[in-house]
């Protein structure tokens, strides 16, 4: 069953939170986060607002992909990574 885009909106921020929270991940981890972005951008309904949250997460998945330390990656986007989860909360219910 495919997931609506609450319900990949909700996986993105548990994979957020969890990077958070536990300051490590895996590189399938943030390439999740990119696709999940990438679908939730193709929605022709998404305000711009949310889009460039969206593409701040895609950029940070890209990044933790490809990043010879990525604990470290993680680490240095703390900051980030909470007020991530907090826009998500609330853009996701306008999916």
């Amino acid at each position: 069953m495919p997931l609506n885009n609450q319900d990949k909106a909700t996986v993105l921020r548990d994979i957020l939170s969890s990077h958070q929270t536990d300051c490590c991940g895996s590189v399938a981890e943030c390439e999740q986060v990119e696709r999940i972005v990438k679908s939730l951008m193709a929605h022709t309904g998404i305000n711009q607002n949310v889009k460039d949250i969206l593409q701040e997460i895609y950029y940070y998945g890209q990044h933790g992909a490809q990043s010879a330390d990525l604990d470290n990656h993680i680490v240095m986007n703390q900051g980030h990574l909470q007020n991530w989860v907090d826009e998500i909360d609330q853009f996701s219910t306008k999916l």
